[in-house]
């Protein structure tokens, strides 16, 4: 006990109703009471807050119209003694007819007691039982022993008034402690006093203590557990039988998941779920699949012997089987589920912002405004859940308007192990689940060998959720029976562990055993359970061998009409606008209410925007997005656009949200184009790039016929998102068939702000690229923006594209767009040949330099500047997939020219290794004499960038002379 909550024990003594009505009055105007009484208060702790506030609400504290007269003073004088008003007589009420002394004692039992049960609240869990194994050696925690409170021996059977605190008006301190350590102490413990909602703390409060015995579940209740279990346990035995030694990472020691999350959905269901988006690493996947998902035990069986997956006409790498996701429908008892399990890499926790995302567009399909028809779960290692950030990024957008799902379901196989590690090693907590308090999230931490209790807090989870709309944690503490993998020999490194483990009955023993024990079933009812299970794999192993995928699902539902294309092939789709839509969504955005209060700068910039739709003329970056977005939803195709700072843009160009700058009321002209459009939304992200950028991929895996991109404040940032980057984005579609449309804006280019806000690492990007797997791009002009934004959600499949974004063409006098070129019968174009008209004759160029991207205006200023006029610049707008054929009918053009590759970035980065030998390719395709092509650009560095402004000029003037200079 704290040396506070001592103090405030001691000076309760024989008043506590006294210190109750004092602390009352003090809630209400602190300078009602003596200042002495006043500074105590305010030094009170939460504990002593906490019983004060339960005194407070007691019946038996004073009210004026119970004082007899003894009203206090502003001093607190006037209330010790005989006028204790309801204290007394509720006092007298259950001791009789008692001495001031006694009543005194009584009233010091009452506040000792209530220290003691708010205690156990907070602190039960400490002197909890959850290892299976009993190898965790607890001590006693000294908050939960009553004598610290002052109790002995002797007070065990004294009666001590409760005011129906756990349920009860009266109890001896032997039920008092009894209740708290079966409620508190057994196979469960919980943590929920760090919430802060009352309401939400209370109805916890009350569930727990309410359903202490976990009594509610039904023969049939039983039987369903006990067959789960039995299924769980089965089929990895079978896989142990079979297939021995294989790299599974089997269920064992956690089996009691598989009825736990059951009665997630069941009771999900009857709470109106509709569909769960899963999410989880390798241990229990295949369990997962098939007791839970439904996968066919065929299937898997299938896989085992080296079978594909998907139909052997698909193209792709394809992945391990414990990678694999899947999708179902299930029926709870009239109630229909729809589940689906995102594939993953072994990268772990990073499936969760995936996952978000994924909910978050199935609850917009749904119009699930109360975001109870669809919940993500997602399932979790011990260490995994405690060592990787992306477990708190995935937190952080629990509660942000532009990310919340309504809640999660965390679900932690706690294994009390990652890979050889113990946990006192991988984590400084004291819980694998400390992480979760961040949020608020109640934990329920539960000993997996006790399969009712799971079930039982798993209800209680859901139930949690579905009313609060709140992240909700269930810590599982288990085991693994056969270490890291099947493969693997734990006894290296956790000899006793294991030692325990190998003697150490299954969970399903343990609980089949149980239920003979009470009667539920007899041992020959067990046996036959286990028996029929084992039959039905039998007859699943043997279809096996025969067993194909007859279809690939990754083209149905949402995905349905869509198809797979390869990059052989150029499709444009129908991205031209008509000219009077263009102007009329122009005009529309330099629109805003009569009443707004807009800022003088942007009024001036929405005049000048006006006034290049109505001449057609000097289109910018900014408004050829916003009217990409805006023909967009005029059509009816939602536009999401999030990241740091996107509603203003970084660099202050977009404007998408104007703030009335009396009020900041907020105000999107692209929400008001027009009565029926479709939606759009742009958010300011928290400051995380791997969870943002996790959730907005897992969101166009979910939606594709919506424009989705997230935008970088400098390209360089998305270094912190690469896992994401390079595990789902670049490789999602090979290995697991999953197309996604996602755009990632990535503000690129080489202007003197140093190694961080330079690069946006074009290379890595590039060095991903096979397999059409998705579009690399750099874009020069306005109108090219407009087109591939529409692109994206105008062709009949759908790629990741990457586009490098300016920062100073933003506002660059050149980079400029006739609003013809948006117009009718226009598209977007990879590569943008010579647009000079005052240069020497075609077999008189002597030099055709290509680039992408900024460096071209640099070049393009450069040549101006000198007046050359036998050199041409070609823009490559595209990268990848590479326009090979397109970049030959250019060089056609220039049959005696040399070929030179102008970049920004030193020549280990930027695109010069990827282009280098394609751009020899085109060449080579027709002859060329230039055979291959020289190099002009940075020299190679460990840095993007200097951060030196004079050394970056000397190094920019440089590579323009290299350029354009013929030797």
């Amino acid at each position: 006990m704290s040396a506070n909550l001592e103090q405030t024990s001691f000076l309760f003594g024989s008043n506590a109703g006294y210190v109750a009505e004092l602390y009352a009055r003090f809630l209400a105007d602190p300078a009602a009471v003596d200042p002495s009484w006043n500074g105590f208060f305010k030094d009170l702790d939460d504990d002593s807050r906490a019983v004060l506030d339960e005194l407070r609400g007691a019946s038996w504290t004073l009210r004026d119209d119970e004082t007899n007269g003894a009203a206090p003073d502003a001093a607190g004088h006037g209330l010790a003694g005989p006028g204790n008003g309801a204290m007394v007589a509720h006092t007298q009420q259950v001791y009789g007819g008692v001495s001031p002394q006694q009543l005194r004692a009584a009233t010091l039992d009452s506040i000792r007691a209530l220290m003691l049960i708010r205690v156990f609240r907070v602190r039960g869990h400490m002197n909890a039982h959850f290892d299976p194994l009993g190898l965790e050696k607890r001590e006693p925690h000294p908050e939960l022993d009553p004598a610290t409170y002052g109790f002995g021996p002797g007070d065990l059977d004294r009666p001590i008034f409760l005011n129906y605190s756990l349920g009860l008006e009266t109890a001896t301190l032997r039920q008092i402690l009894e209740i708290l350590h079966k409620t508190y102490c057994g196979t469960v413990g919980v943590e929920f006093m760090h919430i802060q909602d009352p309401e939400e703390k209370a109805w916890i409060q009350e569930r727990i203590e309410g359903g202490r015995n976990h009594t509610d579940f039904t023969v049939n209740g039983k039987r369903a557990i006990l067959e789960r279990l039995t299924a769980a346990e089965g089929f990895e035995k079978f896989l142990q039988l079979k297939y021995t030694g294989t790299k599974r990472f089997g269920l064992e020691g956690g089996e009691s998941m598989i009825p736990a999350l059951e009665q997630i959905l069941k009771r999900g269901g009857q709470l109106g779920l509709k569909e769960a988006v899963v999410g989880m690493a390798h241990r229990g996947r295949l369990n997962m699949l098939t007791n839970f998902m439904g996968k066919p035990f065929a299937a898997v069986f299938s896989e085992f012997q080296g079978n594909p997956s998907s139909p052997t006409d698909v193209q792709g790498s394809g992945d391990v089987k414990y990678h694999l996701g899947t999708s179902s429908d299930r029926d709870f008892n009239g109630h229909i589920v729809h589940l689906s399990l995102t594939a993953n890499p072994s990268h772990l926790e990073w499936v969760n912002p995936v996952v978000l995302g994924k909910v978050r567009a199935k609850q917009a399909q749904r119009r699930d405004l109360d975001r109870e028809q669809v919940m993500g779960v997602l399932i979790h290692g011990d260490a995994a859940f405690a060592g990787q950030g992306i477990v708190a990024e995935t937190l952080g957008l629990s509660e942000l308007r532009g990310y919340r799902t309504g809640g999660t379901m965390h679900f932690i196989i706690n294994n009390q192990i990652g890979f050889t590690t113990n946990p006192n090693y991988s984590r400084s907590g004291v819980y694998c689940s400390d992480m979760a308090k961040m949020v608020q999230a109640p934990i329920f931490h539960v000993n997996g060998d006790d399969p009712e209790s799971v079930v039982h807090v798993s209800r209680i989870a859901i139930e949690f959720r579905q009313k609060f709309k709140r992240d909700v944690v269930i810590d599982m503490v288990c085991y693994r029976r056969h270490g890291h993998n099947e493969g693997d020999e734990p006894g290296f490194t956790q000899p006793l562990m294991y030692k325990k483990i190998r003697s150490h009955a299954t969970t399903r023993e343990l609980y089949a055993k149980q239920l003979v024990d009470e009667n539920v079933i007899t041992q020959a009812e067990g046996d036959q359970i286990n028996a029929d299970f084992m039959k039905k794999l039998e007859g699943e192993f043997e279809a096996s061998t025969t067993y194909k995928p007859n279809k690939a699902d990754w083209l149905e539902g949402k995905w349905a009409g869509l198809q797979q294309q390869d990059e052989n092939t150029e499709h444009r789709g129908a991205t031209g606008v008509s000219m009077d839509l263009l102007k009329e969504i122009g005009f529309k955005l330099c629109q805003y209410p009569k009443d707004f209060a807009i800022n003088p700068k942007i009024a001036r910039q929405l005049e000048a925007k006006k006034k290049t739709i109505e001449s057609g003329e000097g289109i910018d970056w900014a408004t050829a997005e916003a009217l990409a977005y805006g023909s967009l939803v005029v059509e009816g195709t939602g536009v999401r656009l999030s990241g740091q700072d996107s509603g203003r843009g970084t660099f202050s160009h977009r404007h998408a949200v104007m703030y009335d700058q009396n009020t900041e009321a907020k105000y999107l002209p692209l929400t008001n184009l027009h009565p029926e459009q479709g939606h759009f939304e742009v958010h300011d992200s928290p400051l995380s790039e791997a969870a943002v950028v996790g959730f907005e991929y897992g969101y166009s895996l979910a939606e594709p016929h919506d424009l989705v991109l997230w935008e970088a404040q400098f390209g360089d940032f998305a270094n912190t998102a690469q896992t994401i980057i390079d595990q789902f984005i670049s490789s999602g579609e090979s290995k697991w068939l999953r197309m996604s449309g996602l755009v990632m804006l990535l503000p690129h280019g080489y202007e003197g702000q140093g190694p961080e806000h330079s690069s946006a690492r074009p290379e890595r990007f590039l060095q991903n690229s096979a397999e059409d797997n998705w579009q690399i791009c750099n874009v020069t002009t306005p109108a090219n923006l407009f087109h591939i934004f529409r692109r994206q959600v105008r062709r009949s499949f759908r790629k990741p594209l990457v586009l490098f974004t300016p920062k100073s063409l933003l506002r660059h006098k050149l980079c400029v767009s006739d609003l013809a070129e948006l117009g009718p019968n226009t598209h977007f174009h990879r590569v943008l040949g010579e647009t000079a008209n005052d240069l020497v004759e075609n077999d008189k160029i002597r030099r055709v330099v290509v680039c992408t991207g900024k460096v071209y205006y640099d070049l393009l200023q450069e040549r101006m500047n000198r007046g050359v006029k036998d050199v041409v610049l070609i823009r490559l707008e595209q990268m990848y997939p590479f326009p090979k054929a397109t970049l030959s009918d250019e060089f056609a053009k220039y049959p005696n020219a040399e070929v030179v590759w102008c970049q920004e970035e030193p020549e280990n980065q930027g695109g010069w290794t990827f282009v280098d030998r394609r751009l020899e390719g085109s060449l080579k395709a027709i002859g060329h004499k230039a055979g291959r092509p020289i190099y002009a650009g940075r020299p190679a560095t460990a840095s993007p960038a200097t951060g030196l402004l004079k050394r970056h000029n000397q190094e920019q003037a440089k590579l323009l002379d290299d350029a354009l200079t013929i030797a």
